[in-house]
């Protein structure tokens, strides 16, 4: 297994063939909806590969000089329960901090906040978000 931050068109391919097959098919979520503006060449992706397959990813955009959005991590449905979320997110985090990011973002589903919790994020259930495929709540940790 590799972890890649994917800097090639290639390999933000990948990014995009996990969000398509484990969210867009599994939720029946519109291209559309499951793309949008931050999805752009700009964009930074984590993504892990098992041999030639991409099998997991993350999405990393800043909010504001100080701040940056972690989100559409997604990792296959047979490759679930490996640990590859927890990779793909530190990933993410070590890239982050080393553009010079001081806190990462996410906005966890319904349901998965612990999977945030056990990574550092804190919660604030004050701060729900209701989307138009998922409710989502904001979660902050300091990197």
């Amino acid at each position: 297994m590799e972890i890649i931050r994917a800097t090639k068109i290639a390999e933000q391919a990948g990014a995009y063939y996990v969000r398509i097959q484990a969210m867009a098919r599994k939720h029946q979520i519109p291209l559309h909806v499951e793309f949008d503006e931050h999805d752009t060449p700009n964009t930074k992706y984590i993504v892990a590969v098992d041999d030639y397959l991409p099998v997991a990813t993350c999405r990393l955009y800043p909010i504001d000089e100080e701040q940056v959005m972690l989100g559409r991590i997604v990792v296959l449905p047979e490759y679930r329960h490996k640990g590859l979320g927890t990779l793909v997110v530190s990933e993410a985090e070590r890239w982050a901090k080393e553009l010079g990011f001081k806190k990462a973002i996410v906005e966890s589903r319904e349901g998965k906040t612990p999977f945030y919790e056990q990574m550092g994020y804190a919660s604030d259930c004050s701060q729900k978000i209701v989307g138009e495929t998922f409710i989502c709540y904001r979660m902050t940790k300091t990197l």
